[in-house]
């Protein structure tokens, strides 16, 4: 905590510095963050945020926040953020949509994708609605998908890890049989870690049971902003 407070310490004296404040970006749409990052503070922002949320950087935030690019290209990236994002929401169910920046972070709860208890096979209903995802991945193919897979605290730390990894896993061999790229997809177990809700309760513990995915340009399309911004 005291290593994270000073990280916190240094950006928020970066940001002091340049015109383009924490409180321009925090008040800017999201098209306009994607500009706004990266640029000045931002760029240090970005970066240690990346580097140093969650486990080193490997959460869904964290590597939405660590990829970003900046400038007129990260505005142009921003922009088909924003559309994808709205597209998601409107057609997967029980989908949390988190646009950050320059890229998205999903939050498939139990509502979403589903595991049969203590197994990582997909119920009828989540390959439902990862049939509905899909076809947002398949419209926006210059994009690079972590997923990120999790568990409630019930079992061994170890055990839940695996668990966690091939919940993951499944998720990507289901949307890579349907036809998405495998090289667009990292998968990670995250096991018990960051939970969102307590463990005390059956509820509590069927949001922790989820999977999350970080949604970032890849090189193509990062290219191809940057031509874009440079007309």
């Amino acid at each position: 905590m005291k290593k994270y407070s000073i990280y916190l310490l240094t950006a928020t004296f970066a940001c002091a510095s340049f015109m383009t404040s924490c409180d321009s970006v925090k008040n800017a749409n999201n098209t306009q963050k994607g500009g706004a990052i990266g640029v000045g503070a931002g760029a240090v922002i970005g970066g240690i945020l990346g580097n140093n949320i969650g486990k080193g950087g490997n959460t869904a935030l964290g590597a939405v926040i660590g990829g970003v690019v900046g400038g007129a290209a990260g505005a142009v990236i921003g922009k088909k953020m924003d559309k994808q994002a709205r597209e998601i929401s409107e057609t997967v169910p029980g989908v949390e949509v988190e646009r950050v920046g320059e890229g998205i972070k999903l939050v498939l709860g139990e509502n979403a994708v589903q595991f049969d208890f203590n197994k990582s096979s997909l119920t009828t209903l989540a390959k439902a609605n990862l049939d509905k995802l899909k076809e947002a991945f398949v419209q926006y193919p210059d994009t690079d998908l972590v997923i990120y897979g999790y568990t409630d605290s019930k079992g061994a730390d170890e055990y839940n890890l695996n668990l966690s990894s091939q919940r993951a896993a499944a998720v990507k061999t289901y949307l890579v049989s349907k036809g998405l790229n495998a090289a667009r997809f990292t998968v990670k177990g995250m096991g018990e870690a960051d939970p969102v809700a307590t463990n005390d309760t059956d509820a509590g513990r069927a949001k922790n049971r989820r999977v999350e995915f970080a949604i970032t340009a890849n090189d193509k399309m990062v290219k191809d902003a940057e031509k874009e911004a440079g007309k």
